[in-house]
């Protein structure tokens, strides 16, 4: 698949496109574990630091450099980071996940504080890996092409 005609599709249909730390062991299982919940289809996928990543941001006016190593949600024009893009994917998956969403009620400053000392611990709690996760067959077709 050709990247900006995916780019183009995302935005069109109201996909979501999550970005993640493509070499985190937490992060991948995210991907998969929000792949697997969302039926639809409505969540595209990129690492981080790849070049449809940069694109995603740069087209929707953002600079990569300002935002989280870890995970972005990128929906309507908006960039969402930290527990703020968890909390909003979780409302884009099937039930109970959109439970959660309560959470948003929260003061951000205090969900954010958990979010970056998981962020900050997630290598050595659950690893990394030497280069970019190679997604299965059919979760690639959820990845936007570099």
């Amino acid at each position: 698949m050709h990247e900006a005609p995916a780019i183009a599709r995302a935005a069109a249909d109201d996909r979501a496109v999550v970005l993640f730390d493509g070499v985190c062991n937490l992060c991948n299982g995210s991907v998969r574990f929000i792949a697997r919940r969302d039926r639809p289809g409505r969540i595209a996928f990129a690492p981080l630091g790849s070049p449809a990543a940069e694109r995603v941001l740069s087209g929707a006016g953002f600079d990569r450099a300002a935002l989280p190593d870890s995970l972005v949600l990128v929906r309507r024009g908006r960039a969402y980071t930290c527990s703020g893009a968890a909390l909003r994917i979780a409302g884009l998956l099937r039930w109970p996940w959109p439970a959660l969403t309560v959470l948003l009620a929260i003061p951000w400053p205090l969900r954010d504080w958990l979010y970056r000392w998981v962020a900050r611990n997630r290598y050595r709690w659950f690893g990394r890996r030497e280069a970019c996760m190679m997604p299965t067959p059919e979760l690639r077709s959820r990845f936007l092409a570099d």
